[in-house]
């Protein structure tokens, strides 16, 4: 069983995963498929997140992603990863904006 989430007010989680074919970073949609943009992400409930991210990474292989896995987010529009790590993995690399997530299109 996965640990509880302890967000603070705010907060939300998003589903993120890598592709599988090209290893891009992936966000889950509430329509079920998944997106290179963080705007698009689905905002989870921690009490939903656990049901969600379980069916979800069921069905992974099929939607061709690997390392399925919840973050937090700050529930603003587009939603704001609270990590260090998964800003990075929204917004691209820290060293130059032309490499930035964004400006890729």
């Amino acid at each position: 069983m996965k640990r509880p989430v302890r967000l603070e007010p705010g907060q939300k989680l998003v589903l993120t995963a890598n592709r599988l074919l090209d290893g891009r970073t992936v966000w889950w949609c509430a329509d079920g498929s998944w997106d290179l943009h963080i705007g698009r992400a689905a905002l989870l409930d921690a009490d939903e997140t656990e049901a969600v991210l379980a069916r979800v990474a069921g069905e992974a292989q099929r939607d061709g992603v690997v390392g399925v896995y919840d973050t937090a987010v700050q529930a603003v529009m587009p939603p704001e990863p609270v990590t260090v790590r998964e800003k990075i993995r929204a917004h691209g690399p820290t060293v130059h904006p032309e490499f930035a997530v964004e400006s890729q299109q």
